[in-house]
């Protein structure tokens, strides 16, 4: 396993981290099954966030991770605010909510610290002064080590960017999400803040999932992709290492973040070596659909 540091913190992160939304559904016994598979393989690097299940996942992870606590990096997302009735979630940025929200998954995870939170969206109408606020206070009060942001809105991160000390930015991309190409992947970098990748795989699309339309691309654009890298990797674990070298290669990328399901899909992600993947693949898949741009996302 491969470690990067994330952006100027002293975060050293497993270039594959575990998504831990996927374990929502699991029992308790499944749940600690496979995340002490995720460590003995190498993976450090968890991530949740309050929103998931109402804070029943954190609850789960905070429980599965505690005999391994000191020696993994634990993360967490707020801004979401549950409404009473349990009817739905609304946006909430504001530092009152933060520093209120933040007790509540500390109590959750069983830890008295956060190595990274992360605020879990964002607008360009935000009072953003005042929600970097209540994350530097965090910092200082030693509640949460570093914190970033999980957003695709260009405008939005280059904002937190300039006014504040994120670390990292959460954010989809894979060959069928191309879209921080054109905007964020050199600017992030220059800026020495590092993304924490997610949907690398694309649902799966990119291995084994029918296709479909995804994220502006139709049916048939997709089939394309697929049927470029079927004759170019029989294997389907060959594809996982293509999926994967494509966004770990670039140097800005810390972390993929999976989402396992089950033991069998961690010990398939795992077993690919994606130092064997020739540069020749990666731009032979790289040519194959124009990407697309960041269009609504501001």
């Amino acid at each position: 396993m491969k470690y990067n540091v994330i952006g100027l913190s002293e975060l050293k992160v497993s270039e594959i981290g575990f998504g831990c939304m996927s374990l929502s559904k699991a029992s308790l016994t499944d749940a600690a099954t496979m995340i002490k598979s995720a460590v003995d393989v190498g993976i450090n690097f968890f991530d949740t966030a309050d929103l998931y299940d109402k804070g029943a996942n954190e609850e789960l992870v905070g429980t599965v991770l505690k005999p391994v606590r000191n020696n993994i990096l634990l993360a967490t997302k707020v801004g979401n605010e549950w409404r009473r009735d349990g009817s739905g979630w609304d946006w909430n940025p504001k530092k009152a909510y933060i520093v209120k929200a933040v007790e509540d998954s500390l109590r959750r995870l069983q830890t008295d610290y956060i190595d990274l939170y992360q605020l879990h969206g964002g607008t360009i109408e935000d009072a953003m002064e005042d929600t970097i606020e209540a994350f530097e206070e965090l910092v200082r009060q030693g509640k949460i080590r570093y914190y970033g942001i999980s957003s695709i809105r260009p405008n939005v991160i280059r904002k937190y960017v300039e006014l504040s000390s994120i670390q990292s930015v959460m954010m989809q991309y894979s060959l069928l999400d191309r879209r921080p190409e054109e905007e964020m992947i050199t600017y992030l970098e220059e800026n020495h803040k590092s993304i924490l990748v997610r949907g690398a795989l694309a649902q799966g699309l990119l291995v084994n999932k029918p296709a479909k339309d995804y994220l502006g691309y139709g049916e048939d654009e997709v089939s394309l992709l697929q049927d470029h890298l079927a004759q170019n990797s029989e294997k389907e674990t060959r594809r996982i290492a293509i999926a994967l070298q494509y966004v770990l290669g670039k140097p800005v990328v810390a972390s993929a973040v999976i989402g396992f399901r089950t033991v069998e899909q961690l010990k398939e992600v795992l077993q690919n070596d994606t130092d064997t993947i020739d540069q020749q693949a990666l731009e032979d898949a790289h040519k194959v659909l124009v990407p697309k741009k960041y269009e609504a996302h501001r």
